[in-house]
């Protein structure tokens, strides 16, 4: 399903990262919802979808997982490791041997629930774990990754690269008043210490990165003073001697006035995830509503709350010598 109604937003390409295909909805009624859905984590060979929805307030994060049947996905289930606690941001790891996500779930045995605070408030904290494919096909259990990257209990949308490099972001003391996004490094008995991944001006929000699995470049969500809505989609490239160049914009069907996050990239060259809240143009007078119209639209999927949605970026990847 293509969004027509966003078409215009194609005309802010010409000052942005070049040219994205025309952005679609995915999994409309089953995938995409009237409920907040966002984060999608496609299996290596794009047949299982693992994703998260919760209520409008983002106080109910459920982790589901669907498959592909043919051109169409089943019925989402809630995931075997999810159900209980505040779970979020699936996230695969290049091999598919692994899923990692957030929780607020006790880290071991016997402690409590997992809480942060943030200008005053208290609310459900996060700290990374894992579970691993098993000789049958089934996830274990699930695995809390120890480490100083849990400090503070606000790490979000983990993105893992083929070299074990595991991004995610978070507010840390050195991030400024906002999040910024953070790189851990495998050690032969854990992690390093988290390290701030330079972008610029730490005036800028910088929320769920998600990786090139071979480190070639970084897409998150954030608003470098450009963006469209409160925030959109970026991308950095990486530069010959090991840093990051400078925040691109991505222009096309990635980005509207609306809100854009969560990228996530699927296994096919140039493929895309976001969510948003892109809504369809209501124009009056509108054909008159009877009660039952009413309501399926208003339920439906285009009725503000985020929805996943697929774009393919591949031109933009081959215009900075990305060929696959």
């Amino acid at each position: 399903m293509t969004l027509k109604t966003f078409a215009w937003a194609t005309a802010f390409a010409l000052a942005c990262s070049g040219p994205v295909k025309a952005a679609e909805l995915l999994g409309a009624g089953v995938i995409s919802t009237g409920l907040q859905e966002t984060t999608a984590a496609l299996s290596p060979d794009g047949k299982t979808l693992y994703f998260l929805r919760s209520d409008f307030a983002e106080k109910d994060d459920t982790i589901l997982v669907a498959h592909r049947r043919g051109d169409s996905w089943s019925t989402p289930e809630v995931a075997s490791f999810s159900g209980q606690w505040h779970d979020s941001e699936p996230a695969y790891a290049p091999d598919g041997k692994r899923l990692y996500f957030v929780s607020n779930r006790p880290p071991h045995t016997g402690e409590a629930p997992v809480t942060a605070e943030m200008g005053g408030q208290t609310f459900a904290g996060t700290n990374l774990w894992y579970v691993e494919r098993q000789a049958d096909g089934r996830w274990g259990e699930p695995v809390h990754v120890e480490g100083a990257l849990n400090e503070g209990a606000m790490l979000y949308n983990p993105s893992v690269a083929a070299n074990g490099d595991i991004y995610f972001s978070a507010h840390r003391p050195d991030a400024g008043k906002l999040y910024q996004i953070y790189v851990v490094h495998p050690t032969g008995n854990g992690y390093s210490a988290p390290q701030r991944v330079e972008l610029g001006d730490l005036t800028h929000n910088r929320m769920d990165p998600c990786v090139d699995p071979q480190g070639r470049f970084l897409l998150f969500a954030g608003n470098e003073g450009d963006s469209l809505g409160s925030a959109d989609i970026y991308i950095a490239f990486r530069q010959g001697d090991g840093s990051w160049g400078k925040p691109e914009h991505l222009g096309g069907d990635v980005n509207t006035a609306s809100l854009e996050n969560a990228p996530t990239l699927g296994p096919g060259f140039g493929e895309l995830y976001v969510s948003s809240n892109r809504q369809e143009e209501v124009h009056f007078p509108k054909a008159r509503d009877d009660a039952a119209s009413l309501q399926k639209r208003l339920n439906g999927p285009l009725n503000g709350s985020r929805n996943i949605w697929r774009v393919d970026i591949g031109d933009v990847l081959r215009a900075h010598g990305i060929k696959g």
